[in-house]
């Protein structure tokens, strides 16, 4: 590094599942990371755990902060906590994960990132309303708003396994979907850019809960689960997965692609699930 140049330093509020994949990708492309945890996390090679209570000097440093932290009843723990120290921070770019969910419900039809949100549950509202907590700051600010996650560990492949997958049957429902990858490739693509505004990260093929069932069923070799029609199954359904099928929405994230300059490695389903379902059998799970 030459005398006097800043590093680049990204701090990541939570380490989950999409947290540890960008801050993976952030490691490998010569950043300087840290992170919060609430509790016991293992490590990622070459990111620094920092309790959640404790990110105050990080906060102070960093030359990018990035949240995932969900909202809950009481609103953003992050804001909640921080909002001075964000709102003082000399950070050059902050970013957001948020979710599709905040579109509300769109009968079927497209949204892109021009479209104006429009939560339909408690849960999106509060999405909506952490959205706006980040802006008021007055920082550069990105926002991506995830399509449903999938990934290793965490995918149709391990519900048909464990058992719990569900082949359910609702004509015409679609959902968008993104893997983790790509979700870490559009977040290193946008800090790394310093690239602020709404981003869509969202596969380009929603689709059917059932073609995504008989895909992972016919990869692993075994029969789907036998098809329920959604209004039989729904008296089953949590709050929150009646929450997910009342909305009815194609995600479309061409603006972000093309304003980041990048191709999904998972355009739809069935690339993804072949990736993990390979990556899995590389390392010897059967």
């Amino acid at each position: 590094m030459v005398k006097g140049e800043q590093t680049n330093h990204l701090l990541i509020f939570g380490l989950g599942y999409s947290g540890r994949a960008i801050a993976k990708a952030a490691v490998a492309a010569g950043w300087c990371v840290s992170a919060t945890t609430r509790g016991e996390t293992t490590a990622e090679p070459g990111v620094t755990l920092l309790p959640f209570s404790k990110a105050a000097p990080s906060i102070a440093t960093a030359t990018h902060i990035l949240s995932t932290a969900a909202p809950d009843e009481t609103g953003d723990p992050v804001l909640a906590r921080y909002h001075a120290a964000l709102k003082a921070a000399p950070a050059q770019w902050l970013g957001y994960l948020s979710t599709t969910g905040v579109y509300g419900d769109a009968k079927g039809n497209w949204v892109d990132e021009d479209s104006k949100p429009n939560p339909g549950s408690a849960r999106t509202q509060r999405r909506v309303a952490a959205e706006h907590g980040w802006a008021a700051l007055g920082k550069p600010l990105a926002i991506f708003r995830l399509a449903g996650i999938y990934g290793p560990g965490r995918s149709m492949l391990d519900d048909l396994r464990s058992g719990q997958g569900r082949h359910v049957l609702k004509p015409g429902h679609l959902f968008g979907r993104i893997h983790r990858e790509d979700i870490a490739q559009a977040v290193l693509a946008a800090f790394s850019q310093n690239a602020t505004g709404i981003f869509n990260l969202s596969d380009d093929e929603p689709a059917a809960p059932s073609d995504v069932v008989q895909e992972a069923a016919r990869l692993l070799g075994i029969a789907p689960p036998p098809p329920v029609p959604y209004e039989q199954i729904a008296k089953t359904m949590s709050p929150m997965a009646l929450s997910f099928w009342a909305e009815n929405r194609k995600v479309a994230a061409e603006k972000t692609k093309s304003r980041l300059g990048l191709a999904w490695r998972y355009p739809s389903y069935r690339q993804g699930l072949a990736a993990i379902l390979a990556e899995e059998r590389a390392n010897g799970l059967p």
